[in-house]
């Protein structure tokens, strides 16, 4: 049995597309969620599934904190699902190259510090793109730097703008994250 933690910071709603799928499987387990805010709702459906569910506002003085509640729960992965805060050093060395992250374009473009959810969408119309997609992808020291697991692309019409565009982005999430994850974290010894 694999055993995961999922790292967020927004509503969740990745993190529950993962949970709902992993409860039912049983080589790939959710141990825990860790919300970098209060979650009521997340909160909620991980007590309903038997996962732990821990805030943390992941201030420097309680990473090696977290990295013994992760160990403490077996994880062996982190999976970040709209985590925005910066993985630090002592948790990637904890973890190397088992930490995944979604960003919402195709990196290497409108990657790096500051560049999440609408701030990547509207760079991306600003700059007239035609293709936007979502990278999926390892985490190393440097913000979306990690090596590719996987990119999914949709086409950006004349007609869309940065809503348009974060639906469709929205869309390529819900059908790809957790599959990728999935087959990533069970492939990989």
């Amino acid at each position: 049995m694999k055993k995961i933690a999922i790292f967020i910071s927004g509503a969740g709603s990745n993190a529950e597309r993962m949970i709902l799928r992993f409860s039912k499987m049983e080589e790939l387990e959710v141990s825990c969620l860790i919300s970098s805010k209060k979650n009521k709702r997340i909160e909620s459906l991980c007590k309903q599934h038997d996962v732990s569910y821990k805030e943390s506002p992941f201030r420097t003085e309680n990473h090696q904190e977290i990295i013994s509640y992760l160990l403490k729960k077996d994880v062996g992965w982190l999976v970040l699902a709209g985590f925005l805060k910066k993985i630090p050093e002592e948790i990637i060395k904890a973890f190397p190259n088992k930490i995944i992250n979604l960003h919402p374009s195709l990196l290497p473009k409108y990657g790096g510090k500051g560049m999440y959810g609408m701030h990547v969408h509207n760079a991306v119309i600003d700059a007239r793109e035609k293709i936007s997609g979502i990278t999926i992808h390892y985490v190393n020291e440097e913000y979306d730097k990690g090596k590719i697991i996987k990119q999914f692309n949709t086409s950006i019409e004349d007609s869309d703008d940065s809503n348009s565009l974060f639906e469709k982005i929205r869309e390529l999430e819900t059908l790809y994250f957790p599959q990728v994850v999935e087959n990533e974290i069970l492939n990989t010894p």
